[in-house]
């Protein structure tokens, strides 16, 4: 039978084969319609009354007037797109002044500034891997690191979340082979911090690289937000790379990978979401080096932030909920399920309250959350109505388990 040819038993018989190409998708709506996964674009307005804990503007920072007028001075300019890849014509003086001075705050070598934290991950896991390596992953780790690995030449191995003895294991067991581990600083489901004194101790003893996304911990960990790596003692290390994004802390858009002169170098001639992908903007790239500037005036920012964590963390488990303790601005809740994460974040919203929802398949242990953004610039009058909200708000089973007394 020809294709596309009329059956009564075909749904798609008689019709303009252009209409069929895509019906899959329908099953595949129905399918996240009953597991409660169907994610939605909202829109949002310039101003608005909404309470904002969901974002990822840690410090408060992105609409700070000597960040926002720095980015429109910075479009002014120099344009508002860097105009091509940043090989051709995508590099700025602007450009190389936020390397530059990125290297120097968080205490390594070189910088190098691409489009989005996302692309600073494929980058560093694809140009840093070869065919007949090993990366070692935590099961933790954020998407992009896991398309990166994925994306790489090497051998993938994930190990359990947070274990270093894991990662040693896993590394003695391929001598020889050229290898990486890699892994987020702070995690961004549960807000929990990765061992990176340990796991820079095992990748030692067997000759293999680390890799780090700072995204969670850069502006908010270490001595006036210098990040996790500072705070650790890795910083500058020769076997240590960062990556980080420009649009949590710095509250601005863009990515960087930090670390030793000779990988920046490498990473400018390898990578390809570096060589084939237009130039950073120079708003994006005038504001966060606003921003850089100013944390390192008011580095108390760092500590505020941690501390609005930890007071969240301290009302929601004293009102019967489970949350996980953050390590650093991360705060999550647990929730019943899917369907009542999602209800519960409506409910929020409802009452004013922005708050993230994670569910499967965003999070690898497939328990549902809310995601709370502890930011610097949050009141204490702010910070109860918010947890006066979630509470009331809280679905049935929310309470069910013993909060984490931590």
């Amino acid at each position: 039978m020809p294709p596309y040819a009329e059956d009564p038993q075909d749904p798609s018989a008689g019709r303009d084969p252009r209409e069929a190409a895509f019906d899959w998708t329908d099953t595949a709506a129905r399918q996240r319609e009953r597991a409660g996964l169907v994610r939605t674009l909202r829109p949002r307005a310039a101003e608005s009354d909404l309470l904002d804990l969901a974002g990822n503007d840690y410090l408060g920072l992105t609409r700070r007037p000597e960040i926002t007028e720095a980015a429109a001075g910075a479009a002014r300019r120099w344009g508002a797109g860097a105009t091509g890849s940043r090989l051709v014509t995508g590099s700025t003086r602007l450009h190389a002044r936020l390397e530059r001075e990125l290297a120097e705050f968080g205490g390594f070598e070189a910088a190098l500034v691409f489009s989005s934290g996302y692309t600073a991950n494929l980058a560093a896991l694809t140009a840093l891997s070869v065919p007949d390596g090993l990366i070692v992953s935590d099961a933790g780790n954020h998407a992009s690191l896991v398309d990166g690995c994925r994306l790489a030449r090497a051998e993938t191995a994930v190990v359990p979340h947070t274990d270093p003895e894991a990662v040693a294991k896993t590394l003695a067991a391929h001598p020889g082979r050229r290898a990486l581990a890699v892994s987020d600083s702070v995690f961004s489901v549960d807000g929990d911090r990765a061992p990176l004194a340990e796991l820079a101790a095992v990748c030692r003893a067997h000759g293999a690289g680390l890799v780090v996304d700072d995204a969670h911990g850069f502006g908010v960990l270490g001595e006036g937000g210098r990040g996790a790596l500072h705070e650790a003692g890795l910083a500058g290390a020769p076997d240590v790379v960062a990556t980080l994004t420009l649009s949590k802390s710095l509250g601005s858009q863009g990515g960087a990978v930090l670390g030793p002169a000779r990988v920046i170098e490498h990473l400018v001639n390898a990578a390809r979401t570096f060589i084939f992908d237009t130039g950073l903007a120079p708003a994006a790239v005038g504001g966060a080096l606003a921003s850089l500037r100013l944390i390192a005036a008011e580095p108390g920012l760092a500590a505020r932030a941690r501390a609005v964590a930890a007071r969240l963390h301290r009302l929601l488990t004293e009102a019967g909920l489970t949350a996980a303790r953050p390590d650093a601005a991360v705060v999550s809740v647990r929730a019943p399920g899917p369907q009542e994460a999602l209800r519960w974040a409506a409910d929020c919203r409802e009452r004013g309250l922005g708050v993230g929802c994670f569910r499967p398949p965003s999070v690898p242990d497939g328990i549902s959350r809310l995601r709370l953004t502890a930011r610097a610039d949050l009141t204490d009058a702010q910070i109860e109505r918010a947890v006066e909200t979630i509470v009331r708000t809280a679905p049935d089973g929310a309470a069910e388990r013993e909060p984490d007394a931590g």
